[in-house]
């Protein structure tokens, strides 16, 4: 799917959809090809980017590669040895100062009585930030930079010398007030920044971010109801750009560096290759909307450590729906959980599979004195545990409400044996961490029967699992998927801000749907179901994790566009929205 190819419109989530719904898509943009984003050779001894170079395309549906800080300093390092000096600020500075002009030409929100205000750290983010100063200046729009404290680098102070010539005033001391300025760039600290912000600049960050959250308040706001609503920035709220990152964020891990202060943007222009951390933790909400500028730079020869989870990863593996097929062509799921008083949780997930499009989907329960059937969903065929052959499944999906007795452990020793697609969580993850015997044949079955499991912590069932605490696993997400995934030989989905999906062959995904509508009881249950009928319907193992997770995030992204999220959206309707997005994404000649 795409959308426009104005970097105007980075801020528009939804597309128009058949009938009934829009599909929200997560926000951020990216070049369709790197060839397209090619600086010619004709560019300026400067090294800027010559003004009539496209920024960007959008497509929601390609991989975006994310590159931590190591593998973007090799990317500058190589880059910078074949360009003349300062040619990558310039570029930056330019594609930044070009995302402005178009949103200011959108917005009308820019005159000289509400010039842009330009923040510039002492660093070479500070450099990108007055070569941005100094594009507008030359393009005749209103501008002004406070600078606490003089630039450093030798890059920066070329920079400096480029925004005096062009004639954009500097003053060191921040202005009393913001309300003044039509947009605030952040160009404090980049992807360097090895401390938490402090004195001066905490106290900016401070006031930046609470222009951007602005009248509202909401922390969730720029990944839930205000991309929906204009291809611009509210006008209800401040306008706040950040520069390659927001200051205070650590751009590999998605906190704020060192538990300090950090910006929260409304939107933020990352150059080069985008970054973990913008779509992982608190970097969501910090970084607004994301925008990659690759400033003429081709990454497609340098691996990046993970993607960004998205349709093309996992589409070709949706099974035809043919006329000539039947219930069983789509497979046998069974949900196994439910121990005395906890039935809510296995029906939960076992209703999600019937809407993801399971062909059967048994219950089997654990408990006594559990329902007979489901009367809302009659479809569902519950049973005691022990009433249902497991091995004649497609899909096993364990650990909804199956509680921590000794029964539970005997029965996940006996799936663990099982010939059959399996997913762990919520108590058979916890049985798991226990009984490092469990846990050992779990290892086993990924390693020497090539049958590898998914797993579905959040953050506390994580650390459980690796023997430390919740606060170690959020320090560093990816860092505790990719060993949860070596440990266990499993595919990891940690759930969260910004979900972790990893395979043990060190692939490794963060996914962007999703918002805070998904946090709500029963919804993990769900997430469980939505996978479960994937592995049914033959999904591999690893792309029905991809999938299971985009589809649940979308389906809270849709709700929530419809106005039935963020508060108080129920895990109960995240799958019928789920149904109606497989129809109308994947069949939609059918739908």
């Amino acid at each position: 799917m795409e959308v426009g190819a104005s970097a105007a419109h980075v801020f528009q989530r939804a597309v128009c959809a058949p009938r009934d719904i829009a599909i929200p898509l997560p926000g951020y943009s990216f070049p369709r090809s790197n060839a397209a984003m090619t600086t010619p050779s004709s560019a300026s001894s400067s090294g800027s980017a010559p003004a009539a170079a496209p920024m960007l395309v959008h497509s929601h549906d390609r991989p975006l590669p994310l590159f931590t800080v190591a593998e973007l300093r090799a990317l500058e390092t190589q880059a910078a040895a074949a360009l003349p000096p300062h040619a990558l600020m310039a570029r930056a500075g330019a594609a930044a100062a070009r995302f402005l002009t178009e949103q200011i030409a959108h917005d009308g929100s820019v005159d000289a009585a509400h010039p842009v205000l330009l923040i510039a750290g002492p660093g070479n983010n500070g450099g990108d930030a007055l070569v941005v100063a100094a594009e507008l200046q030359r393009a005749g729009v209103a501008v002004a930079v406070c600078m606490p404290f003089e630039v450093k680098p030798d890059d920066a102070r070329w920079a400096l010398n480029e925004a005096r010539a062009a004639g954009v005033p500097i003053s060191q001391t921040p202005p009393a007030s913001f309300d003044n300025y039509g947009w605030l760039v952040d160009g404090m600290f980049g992807i360097g920044l090895a401390r938490p912000l402090d004195g001066v600049f905490a106290e900016l960050a401070q006031r930046l971010s609470a222009r951007a959250i602005g009248t509202r308040g909401d922390a969730h706001v720029h990944h839930a109801a205000a991309p929906y609503a204009l291809p611009g920035i509210p006008v209800t709220h401040g306008r706040v750009l950040a520069l390659d990152v927001p200051s205070g964020l650590d751009s590999d891990t998605g906190n704020v560096v060192d538990g300090g202060a950090a910006v929260r943007a409304t939107c933020t222009v990352t150059f080069i290759g985008a970054k973990p951390g913008l779509f992982m933790g608190v970097g969501r909400d910090l970084a607004g909307a994301v925008t990659v500028a690759p400033i003429g730079i081709d990454a497609s020869g340098h691996a990046a450590g993970a993607v960004l989870n998205a349709p093309s990863l996992f589409s070709s593996h949706f099974p035809a729906r043919d006329f000539a097929t039947h219930k069983g062509t789509f497979g046998s799921l069974a949900v196994v959980g439910g121990d005395t008083g906890m039935c809510g949780a296995p029906i939960l997930a076992a209703r999600a599979a019937l809407y993801t499009g399971a062909g059967k989907v048994h219950v089997a329960l654990l408990g006594e004195g559990g329902p007979a059937y489901d009367p809302p969903h009659p479809e569902l065929m519950l049973h005691a545990l022990d009433d249902l052959p497991l091995d004649s499944m497609d899909a096993l999906s364990i650990g909804c409400g199956m509680g921590r007795r000794e029964r539970a452990a005997r029965v996940l020793r006996d799936v663990l044996a099982l010939d059959v697609p399996k997913l762990f969580d919520a108590d058979a993850l916890n049985l798991l961490a226990r009984d490092p015997a469990l846990a050992a044949a779990l290892q086993a079955r990924g390693t020497q029967a090539q049958d590898p499991a998914i797993v579905t912590p959040h953050p506390l069932e994580a650390a459980r699992l690796l023997g430390i605490d919740a606060p170690a696993v959020q320090r560093d997400r990816l860092a505790a998927a990719r060993e949860l995934a070596r440990r266990l030989a499993s595919i990891v989905v940690l759930k969260g801000a910004g979900t972790v999906i990893a395979a043990p062959d060190s692939r490794l995904a963060i996914n962007p749907t999703g918002n805070a509508a998904l946090a709500t009881g029963g919804t993990g249950d769900v997430l469980g179901g939505i996978i479960g009928a994937l592995l049914a319907q033959g999904l591999p193992r690893y792309e029905a994790a991809l999938a299971g997770v985009y589809l649940h995030g979308l389906a809270a992204d849709a709700l929530t566009a419809r106005g039935d999220g963020p508060a108080g959206c129920t895990a109960g309707e995240l799958a019928p929205m789920v149904r109606k997005l497989i129809n109308r994404l994947w069949y939609p000649a059918q739908g």
